[in-house]
């Protein structure tokens, strides 16, 4: 059965399951990676190194996720155009999305480059976690447009219909990581830059193996210079649907200013290394509903594009349904395992002691995250702009962040770690109040372009 005949006929439950499987698989094995990598500096290095890490990562992946925002803005229309069989449209729509990463990655490089002090300062990169922040991220900046060219293909490949070659492309930095961790931090005691190298290695390697997919003769896509050449209609396209995961990525970097910031205001240096534990879990936690997540987009925005009406609607439900029983099961256990979570990551009993309860109030909220990120994910795969922008919004925008400013003011440190769990409730509530009230067009929303191959 080929991948269109899949997305078109095949149960729903298996479907999505072989979709969403390796998609979580990759991402747990990544959040692994971070915990682990984040264990070796933890031991290795110390607090303050837990605390430049926290610092820097937010800015890498802010930038990095530029690739992210093509991968999926891109994949949208892959998958819609796949479904209603122009694939013209999706080769052109591959080449477009190709060029756009790499000149886009390369700019906010040499602008991270030139800017590097700001940058970190902003973030909340001060006192002594300053110095170290700044030569973790020079050593990070190489690996960008690898990491952001990996994030790009693996979106493409899902909608190619290939779940398991997207996995491997994330377990691969994974994989590597944990391999030159002991190596680079431990045997050869490069402390904090032999972990940004490690990571840095990682990317490349990820990135190589993506590439290798489009070379082969698996994928229907290939790298042309005839398909590479820019359409605007196109770019506007993608841009469009890929700014949605940007906007959502510029918000966490907008919170990580904020929460960096108001935790070095209310606790210092060791509130910030708390929050690097926390942060390294919280894709861990998260990894059911995001690989659930990540299987559905394909699926939802082929038999959209197709007119399937009702596996649409059946989809949704399937996938929320799922995405939180298994959160709850997460949830379940990080709130009987705190403690030995939070001592796995340091042997600094004050650290430890502070950590375990912020963990409890963080997550406590978790297993309504399905329903806001799901619904959100919809009106993406739909091509649905606004509404998609407004739901991926909410959480970090319309509630975190002024949530962060304000309760602190109350109930210091604990009131950061309390706005967390309040944001998860009100960014569910309003994307399940927004999807009764604004119900999904058939009406495709995207322009048509590229139905005459010679365009």
């Amino acid at each position: 059965m080929s991948a269109s005949e899949k997305f078109a006929n095949k149960p729903l439950g298996s479907l999505l399951r072989e979709q969403a499987i390796p998609a979580s698989i990759g991402i747990l094995v990544l959040s692994l990676y971070g915990i682990i990598d984040t264990i070796f500096v933890g031991h290795f290095v110390g607090s303050v190194a837990i605390g430049a890490i926290t610092v820097v990562l937010p800015i890498t992946f802010l930038i990095s996720s530029v690739g992210m925002a093509i991968g999926v803005g891109g994949s949208s229309v892959l998958s819609r155009a796949l479904g209603s069989d122009n694939k013209e449209k999706a080769f052109h729509t591959f080449g477009n999305q190709v060029i756009l990463t790499l000149f886009l990655a390369l700019v906010f490089v040499i602008v991270g480059y030139f800017c590097m002090d700001g940058v970190i300062s902003l973030f909340g990169g001060k006192g002594d976690v300053l110095e170290p922040a700044k030569n973790y991220f020079s050593i990070l900046l190489i690996g960008v447009p690898f990491v952001a060219w990996a994030m790009m293909s693996t979106n493409v490949i899902r909608a190619e219909g290939y779940p398991r070659v997207a996995m491997y492309i994330m377990i691969v930095p994974a994989a590597v990581n944990l391999i030159l961790d002991p190596i680079f931090i431990v045997a050869l005691d490069m402390g904090l830059e032999g972990a940004a190298w490690a990571t840095t290695l990682s990317y490349i390697l990820s990135a190589l193996y993506a590439l290798n997919h489009f070379r082969g003769s698996k994928s229907p896509l290939t790298i042309n210079g005839r398909y590479c050449t820019p359409n605007l209609l196109l770019i506007k396209e993608i841009v469009g649907l890929g700014s949605i995961t940007l906007a959502r990525q510029g918000v966490i970097s907008i919170l990580a200013i904020v929460l960096n910031n108001s935790l070095f205001y209310y606790g210092g240096e060791s509130a910030l290394s708390i929050y690097g534990i926390i942060n390294r879990v919280l894709m861990f936690a998260n990894f059911p509903v995001l690989g659930i997540t990540q299987g559905f987009v394909p699926i939802v925005g082929y038999n959209y594009g197709a007119r399937k009406k009702e596996r649409v609607s059946q989809i949704i439900k399937i996938s929320i349904l799922y995405a939180s029983l298994i959160s709850f099961l997460i949830f379940t256990l990080l709130m009987i395992f705190a403690p030995y979570i939070a001592s796995a990551f340091t042997n600094e009993k004050e650290l430890i002691s502070s950590t375990y309860p912020a963990l409890r109030i963080v997550f406590a909220a978790t297993p309504l995250l399905a329903f806001s990120l799901i619904i959100s994910a919809l009106y993406q795969a739909t091509g649905h702009t606004k509404p998609a922008l407004f739901l991926a919004l909410t959480k970090q925008g319309f509630f975190l962040i002024p949530l962060v400013f304000i309760l602190p003011i109350y109930f210091g440190v604990v009131g950061i770690w309390m706005a967390f769990p309040i944001a998860d409730v009100g960014a569910a509530i309003t994307a399940i109040v927004y999807f009764k009230v604004k119900k999904i067009s058939y009406r495709d929303p995207s322009p048509s372009v590229l139905i005459n191959p010679d365009l």
